[in-house]
């Protein structure tokens, strides 16, 4: 008789294809988001849906507290930014009752409110486009479509770093199929 314990069907299904981050996201910030008292990560990352985008720009979830031993009958801790404090402590029946329909069971029971700074996504800056290629020609100069120009000269100064970079297979160079491009007006 074996004595390895009998695994789940769900942990013993292999899931042969390509999955999204935000599949993998859930499982890997399951523990860190239930050390900070959350039950469910989800309800940091949606939010803006739970509550609307409007009320979720002037607030965030900190944590849930349960009474020891349960699930239900919680208190949300709530970040929110100065002068929104006594319009979110207006909306808190309202949010209880979104948050509960959440979870699909009475989770919440109160809401703590703490005012305090809402971390602010920094802005991305863009990487700067590489020139084209001299000899790509007019061709591509002449495109009259700016935004169809700009990736064609990116994609281009992408292809012509890619080239001076390690050696590729015996291809063929895709730099010469853009020279006959006809003219866009």
């Amino acid at each position: 008789m074996s004595k390895r314990k009998p695994t789940s069907d769900h942990a013993a299904k292999r899931q042969n294809r390509a999955r999204a981050a935000g599949e993998l996201v859930g499982a890997i910030g399951g523990v860190a988001f239930k050390r900070f008292g959350f039950v469910q990560g989800a309800v940091v990352s949606r939010w803006p849906e739970i509550v609307g985008e409007r009320y979720a720009k002037a607030s965030a979830p900190e944590s849930i507290r349960f009474p020891a031993g349960k699930k239900d009958g919680g208190t949300l801790t709530l970040v929110v930014e100065g002068a929104h404090a006594p319009l979110m402590q207006h909306l808190a029946p309202t949010i209880i009752e979104r948050v509960n329909r959440f979870f699909g069971y009475p989770a919440v029971a109160r809401i703590q409110f703490r005012q305090g700074r809402l971390p602010r996504p920094e802005p991305r800056s863009k990487p700067q486009a590489a020139p084209a290629p001299r000899e790509l020609g007019p061709g591509l100069r002449e495109i009259a479509d700016p935004e169809l120009k700009a990736v064609l000269e990116s994609l281009a100064g992408r292809i012509a770093a890619a080239a001076d970079g390690p050696p590729a297979l015996d291809r063929p160079s895709p730099i010469p199929s853009l020279v006959n491009l006809p003219k866009v007006r």
